[in-house]
């Protein structure tokens, strides 16, 4: 009975501790270097900004930044993908907290009835206007704390250094995010379907559509924390690794084309034509002098056209996505699964070592499908 005992309060300790863990995974080196070299970058450049708009304070010794700011630039250049981190919610978040303490600091109460106030006030402001920012409270507070009761703060300390500086930190995030890979601000909805039809993506239409989404999240309490956008792709990528694992560890060079009809990047229009009707591919490569991959020519990029001088390379696609002999099947389903590309080359290097189409990928799916 003991050793029961002990083992169920083992147990319920193991539980315990789990929670207090991490809940998050640890980011790459590299993605922690750029956001804190941002952050940094982000910060100090905000106080320039705001010294320009007030010259009267001392740059070095009273920046005129808030310390809230912190906590903004944090979630502008740490996660820039959180609902909370982004432009709407860190502007008007910040700006209608600073404006709920002015009111309540006018109100004459004692301090910890003000600040306590003013924390409710904003939390209420910033969720009427869909801009929940966790820095926002920060700011009323420092508003209440560090205000002169003899100079109560006014609508220019909204304005300089909060909405400002606000402004001012969200426009050096786009900069920087974009210019390090991270898309900033985050899009909210799924990007329209490219065929100019009504029809979601192939590869979203087993994915709830977004108002089920934003209800699971609401329902769960979740719509702070992650974006609709977010669980959607996180849904995508789930089912993808799921098909990855259920049919194997197959990769391009399993299933590629290798013995391949290449045509010469000054091929004319009418051979290639020829060449279509030939071998009645709907895509053709091309093979530059040196052996290296020049591209990709679809059968449509000659639907409609008459002169006769074009050229391979003039009708080839500029933004074709290639794949390596190593590119798992999951990648490969991602790459063929909307119109927008016919076939994957797969290139070792720069050169063309087979082709994968989607009737190879069709025949491959087909054969793996329960009778």
């Amino acid at each position: 009975m003991a050793q029961l005992n002990m083992a169920r309060l083992t147990q319920t300790l193991k539980h315990i501790l789990h929670g207090l863990g991490p809940s998050m995974p640890a980011p790459k080196p590299s993605e922690a270097f750029r956001a804190s070299l941002g952050a940094a970058l982000g910060l100090a450049l905000t106080a320039a900004m705001l010294w320009l708009l007030n010259p009267s304070a001392n740059l070095m010794t009273h920046p005129a930044l808030i310390a809230p700011f912190g906590a903004s630039t944090f979630l502008i250049f740490a996660v820039p993908n959180s609902p909370m981190a982004q432009p709407w919610a860190v502007v008007l978040g910040n700006a209608a907290s600073a404006l709920a303490a002015i009111l309540i600091l006018h109100a004459g109460l004692p301090v910890l009835p003000t600040a306590a106030l003013a924390v409710m006030l904003a939390v209420l402001a910033m969720a009427s206007l869909r801009a929940m920012h966790p820095p926002g409270g920060a700011v009323a507070l420092a508003t209440v704390l560090s205000a002169n009761p003899d100079t109560l703060p006014g609508l220019h300390y909204l304005l300089l250094p909060v909405a400002s500086g606000s402004l001012a930190l969200v426009a050096l995030g786009i900069a920087w995010n974009h210019a390090t890979g991270r898309r900033y601000p985050f899009r909210i909805a799924a990007e329209p379907p490219q065929h100019g039809t009504k029809d979601p993506a192939p590869d979203r239409r087993f994915i709830p559509s977004p108002d089920v989404l934003a209800a699971t999240l609401t329902r769960l309490r979740l719509g702070s924390n992650l974006g609709v956008e977010d669980l959607a792709r996180l849904i995508e990528a789930a089912e993808t690794e799921a098909n990855a694992r259920n049919l194997g560890p197959t990769t391009a060079a399993q299933m590629m084309s290798r013995d391949l009809i290449q045509v010469a990047p000054d091929t004319k229009l009418p051979d290639l034509a020829e060449s279509f009707r030939s071998h009645r591919f709907k895509t053709l490569p091309i093979r530059n002098r040196d052996g290296s991959f020049g591209g990709l020519v679809s059968q449509a990029a000659l639907v409609g056209r008459a002169d006769p001088h074009l050229t391979a390379t003039m009708l080839a696609d500029s933004e074709t996505r290639h794949a390596t002999p190593q590119t798992p099947l999951a990648s490969l389903i991602a790459l063929l699964a909307d119109g927008g590309q016919q076939a994957v080359p797969v290139l070792e290097d720069t050169q063309l070592v087979g082709l994968i189409t989607r009737s190879d990928l069709i025949a491959l799916l087909s054969g793996h499908m329960p009778t």
